[in-house]
């Protein structure tokens, strides 16, 4: 048996730079990785099934349109496995817990069927190659071009969706400016989480904006988590909903959880440590 962690994938930024004649959205993103995620195991088995558990279970497709078993398939089409998901993270939540998952199952089947990686991950969507990395990376282009950055420093995030599912096509469909400014040619290196929160201040999510005009309770989330002790920046991941609010002490990251959960048992809320590059 193989067992697999997919940690939640959040984007410090998300800067919107254009529009390929595609349709494809140019994008210039600091992603991060977190201790908080899915699990997965994995069993030799003479056919390909899934089982999905957790608390965030619930409405997860479990037929071929699930991208833990097309992950599955473009490894060897031809193996077996019994696979469960233990599904800790809220589905279209900004937060690439599919994208993980699948990315987990690459790596996982790869080594339990002592098959080669494939080379083509993307075709399962844009964010399953910085995904496979799970480490901080700059990601540019439509998800493909993924360059290293600068470790960041001790640092914990308070992770909060209030249970709405955002469409991220209907995200960009509301995106009145394409083209907007890129994060510029290299991110800086940050002492403190101090330093890199005035580094964020400078920087944006483009799409947060026209995910509030869609689910506005997104906004009352930034306020609730960024009037919180300690908090030095609070902003929306990917297309939503899921908001993060950054802090440089564990204790009051935890402490801001907390109290957040008092007030709005019925939102997802967890604190967690940004996972380091090393």
């Amino acid at each position: 048996m193989n067992e697999a962690f997919a940690p939640a994938k959040i984007n410090l930024t998300l800067h919107v730079t254009g529009k390929r004649e595609d349709g494809f959205h140019l994008l210039d993103s600091l992603v991060v990785f977190v201790d908080v995620g899915d699990q997965l195991q994995f069993r030799q088995s003479t056919e390909l099934k899934l089982n999905i558990l957790g608390p965030k279970a619930q409405g997860i497709p479990i037929g071929d349109s699930n991208l833990v078993l097309r992950a599955a398939r473009l490894v060897d089409p031809s193996k077996g496995a019994e696979i469960t998901l233990t599904k800790n993270l809220p589905a279209a939540a900004g937060i690439g817990g599919g994208s993980s998952d699948a990315a987990a199952t690459v790596k996982a089947l790869c080594q339990l069927w002592d098959a080669t990686l494939p080379v083509n991950p993307e075709i399962l969507g844009a964010d399953v190659p910085v995904c496979m990395r799970a480490r901080t990376t700059r990601m540019q282009g439509i998800g493909e071009l993924l360059s290293e950055v600068p470790d960041l420093p001790n640092a914990w995030l308070v992770l909060v969706n209030p249970g709405v599912s955002v469409s991220t096509p209907e995200v960009f469909r509301k995106l009145v400016q394409k083209e907007n400014p890129w994060m510029g040619t290299e991110i800086p290196s940050f002492k403190t989480a101090n330093d890199l929160a005035d580094w964020l201040h400078e920087t944006r999510n483009d799409l947060q904006s026209a995910a509030i005009a869609l689910e506005p309770i997104i906004g009352d989330v930034l306020d609730a988590v960024g009037d919180e002790s300690g908090c030095l920046i609070a902003r929306m991941s990917g297309s939503g909903a899921t908001c993060w609010g950054l802090f440089g002490d564990k204790t009051q990251a935890q402490q801001a959880a907390e109290r957040i959960t008092a007030s709005h048992p019925e939102w997802w809320t967890v604190s967690t440590k940004i996972k380091s590059v090393s």
